[in-house]
């Protein structure tokens, strides 16, 4: 898909896609961020095989919680559970997330956020791109700042491995309508394109589609716009099998 078509698709229906909109804006339920704690520690289901792994997850409204009722249901918790009874070892995790988050407000508001003293981390979990879709944002733009935001972590935190969340299947949103829901479908694969792109021009940046079937019951929140709890741990068991597949168990660092 070239990478204006999507602004090709809208300029036609602007004024449909605009009231659109505003209805869903106006009709969606809007859901708070998770409650609890937004760390902790996912012990494996057996005797620990291994030395403890550091989680850190930073992005959008599922990061945050948004969908859930507490963060141990949210994506980071969720992973952190898979990796811990894939590799059979404690994962710590942290999530750093903000709802509705582009990656512009990720560099200013939630980069500062991350751990002082840090370095050495595992696995970074990054989960962008619905709010930078619904903005429109270019992929050179949006290239630009996703390359900036994995400069950051790498710099502030030098973690083993960085995995680069798909943007979500937007096409797919139930809450959207048609054909708001195809332009901004056609405009997150763009983006998604670009994610994709840009991870294989890092060493250890390790892009994973999202594979979340937003139309499978259950796998979607109240309001059709993000997983529920369910859709939570789907999505974090499609991330620890693409893990296991595409590089060897990390091993912390001393």
């Amino acid at each position: 898909m070239r990478a204006y078509l999507p602004e090709l698709l809208a300029l036609p229906l602007f004024p449909l896609l605009y009231l659109q909109g505003k209805h869903v804006r106006r009709v969606t339920p809007r859901l708070p961020e998770a409650g609890g704690p937004a760390s902790g520690v996912a012990a494996p289901p057996g005797p620990s095989a291994g030395p403890p792994l550091r989680l850190l997850g930073i992005g959008e409204s599922p990061v945050a919680g948004v969908g859930v009722a507490s963060h141990e249901q949210a994506i980071t918790a969720q992973l952190a559970a898979a990796l811990a009874q894939q590799s059979q070892s404690p994962v710590s995790w942290q999530a750093i997330g903000l709802n509705g988050a582009d990656l512009a407000q990720a560099l200013t508001m939630l980069v500062p956020q991350l751990p002082a003293g840090a370095c050495g981390m595992d696995i970074v979990l990054i989960a962008f791109g619905v709010n930078d879709t619904t903005a429109f944002r270019s992929a050179n733009r949006y290239r630009a700042e996703l390359a900036q935001l994995i400069g950051a972590v790498q710099e502030r935190l030098a973690p083993a491995h960085i995995i680069l969340s798909g943007v979500p299947p937007m096409h797919a949103f139930p809450a959207l309508p048609q054909p708001l829901r195809f332009v901004l479908g056609s405009k997150a694969k763009v983006l998604d394109r670009v994610s994709e792109e840009l991870a294989g021009s890092f060493a250890n940046v390790h892009y994973v589609a999202m594979q979340l079937d937003a139309s499978e019951p259950g796998l979607m929140a109240a309001d059709g716009y993000h997983p529920s709890a369910k859709g939570a741990r789907s999505w974090a068991g499609h991330l620890a099998e693409a893990m296991r597949l595409s590089f060897v168990q990390p091993v912390p660092k001393i």
